[in-house]
């Protein structure tokens, strides 16, 4: 018998996201961002109930070329756009979209030899500090690629850094409007969060709109708000069962450190579940976990396959029950990810994306 730890991923629960998204975005566009090998879940697992999305952005060539194997012809874009001259034969050659952020990025395209034009999503820097041109500096940008006939279309592009906080968006979409003034082309601007808090602004949803991680059931502005609140339901359960139970005395020590000592007598269960299945080590005494679908804790250290649970909640729960330790349990009760990634002191998408190979990896297609 298989090891019984598995992580499921719920066909449903894209769709019912997808959708959720859709209607925020008003007329905008979706892009479904479906990087990091889809956040973890697979691109290939979640292709079908995604395919209903205007788009694919991502970062990898190899993923584009995952996509386009799927069956998809529609728009796929680079959101780092590429990262050497040679990475543009095969945007021409699978027809992908590509952001450009740098100078460098120009000077490829216009020593690229090609029949075909481009598709360009041209990126500015309005804060966040990490890629695009500064506003100052963008419409000299633009004006550089219009001229290249390598390049069939311009689109403009920015990415919010505070739209999940108080800070908020309207300093950055302030800069992005006056430096983009009369300026043609399409206009992306909102990730999740965005999306989410502030697509009823004017002008921030724009024509395409970038959801990431609501797509997979995550909260852009957790703990402010938990996925229930966005009426977003978890795409990915990772469950396992106890292989174990000890029952403690006052004073019984748990796992590596002795980090939990019981106060009173207790029963504890050993679940098939660790630091090498890409359950955090950090999580600590007290993160949440199900149990047969009711909420209890864990206790002690994690180790690197199995962590240890308080069955104080959970009497009738014995070898064999069944665990959650993110998604929907069996009786429907719902541990929302990022109610573990807060004990871990980290955000949903690390857990989505550091599962472990070795974990093995069902669809549920309802």
């Amino acid at each position: 018998m298989p090891r019984p730890i598995q992580a499921t991923i719920h066909h449903g629960a894209l769709r019912c996201n997808l959708a959720r998204l859709r209607r925020a975005a008003g007329d905008a566009r979706v892009w479904a961002v479906v990087k990091a090998n889809a956040y973890g879940h697979g691109i290939e697992r979640v292709f079908e109930p995604l395919r209903a999305a205007d788009g694919f952005a991502l970062l990898d060539l190899a993923e584009a070329e995952r996509v386009r194997a799927l069956g998809w012809r529609g728009p796929i874009l680079l959101l780092e756009g590429v990262f050497e001259p040679r990475d543009l034969e095969l945007c021409s050659r699978l027809d992908l979209w590509h952001a450009v952020h740098c100078d460098a990025q120009i000077d490829w395209l216009a020593a690229h030899k090609t029949q075909q034009g481009h598709r360009v999503f041209l990126k500015m820097n309005t804060g966040m500090n990490r890629l695009g041109f500064a506003p100052a500096r963008y419409r000299a940008a633009w004006a550089r690629l219009a001229a290249l006939p390598q390049v069939d279309e311009i689109a403009l592009m920015q990415h919010f850094s505070d739209a999940d906080g108080p800070r908020g968006i309207a300093a950055q979409q302030a800069a992005f409007d006056a430096a983009t003034r009369d300026l043609p082309g399409e206009r992306s601007l909102a990730n999740t969060a965005a999306l989410l808090r502030h697509g009823g602004a004017p002008g921030v949803c724009a024509d395409w709109v970038r959801p990431g991680i609501a797509l997979y059931g995550g909260a852009p502005d957790h703990p402010e708000h938990d996925n229930a609140h966005w009426a977003l339901q978890p795409a990915m359960t990772l469950a396992s069962r106890l292989i174990g139970v000890q029952d403690l005395q006052r004073g019984d020590s748990v796992g590596y450190g002795s980090r939990f000592v019981a106060e009173a007598p207790m029963r504890i269960g050993v679940v098939a579940c660790g630091y090498a299945d890409g359950y955090p080590r950090h999580c600590g005494t007290g993160t949440p976990v199900l149990v047969d679908g009711v909420p209890t804790r864990l206790v002690g250290r994690v180790s690197m396959d199995m962590l240890t649970v308080d069955l104080t909640p959970v009497p009738q729960a014995g070898f064999g029950s069944a665990v959650t330790l993110w998604g929907r349990a069996g009786n429907g009760a719902v541990l929302p990810i990022d109610a573990v990634a807060e004990a871990a002191g980290t955000v949903g998408y690390e857990l989505m994306c550091a599962l472990a190979p070795r974990v093995p990896v069902g669809v549920d297609e309802g």
